[in-house]
């Protein structure tokens, strides 16, 4: 994996989000705003919706060498799987992780192991993905079935392979080879949302 270097570090964005106990922000953009944060995405809903366009805002406005600043780590994924997929997609993008809570930052060389440990997590899923999708397709031959499997792709997944699709940088190939899926997966997925966009 590739990280960011601290000395090529660029401007600090924030991004905060209500929980289900608190609907406040004050506490969060506080503390954002006391980080240098230049600029603070929201998004103002219960976490257990799926629809986050704040945090999407975010990842389209970031760019290499930036660093994004939360104020806890359970402010950025609603789940340990969200949380993997938004990691993996600021390590791909080369933006650093600042939590002001748990004193995360990834642009120093401890902070690095954070996503280290989270491309592991991210490898270990992909293997689980393929070791399910196997077992699932030899079953499925075992009794008389071809092919017709669900996509690997979660709909969280999605989210996440549509928002690097928005950048020209990344290729459908190094996207697949991410998520541990096929190319062809990747552009049905393009093909649905633009249609999708159409109607």
């Amino acid at each position: 994996m590739s990280f960011v270097s601290s000395e090529n570090s660029g401007p600090k964005v924030g991004y905060a989000r209500v929980s289900t106990r608190d609907q406040n922000l004050n506490l969060q953009e506080d503390a954002l705003t006391r980080a240098g944060c230049l600029r603070i995405f929201k998004d103002t809903s219960s976490g257990a919706k799926k629809d986050r366009p704040g945090l999407s805002e975010a990842l389209n406005y970031l760019r290499a060498g930036d660093t994004l600043v939360v104020w806890k780590l359970d402010r950025l994924g609603r789940s340990l799987q969200h949380l993997i997929e938004v990691v993996t997609v600021l390590n791909e993008k080369k933006v650093n992780l600042l939590v002001l809570q748990e004193g995360i930052n990834t642009s120093t060389a401890n902070g690095k192991l954070f996503f280290h440990i989270f491309g592991a997590l991210a490898e270990f899923e992909r293997d689980l993905i393929r070791e399910r999708t196997q077992a699932g397709l030899d079953a499925a031959r075992a009794r008389g079935r071809q092919g017709g499997r669900k996509s690997a792709l979660s709909e969280d997944r999605q989210q996440v392979v549509l928002e690097l699709l928005r950048n020209p940088a990344h290729s459908v190939k190094e996207i697949a080879e991410t998520f541990g899926v096929s190319e062809r997966c990747i552009y049905r997925l393009k093909a649905k949302h633009r249609k999708k966009s159409k109607e």
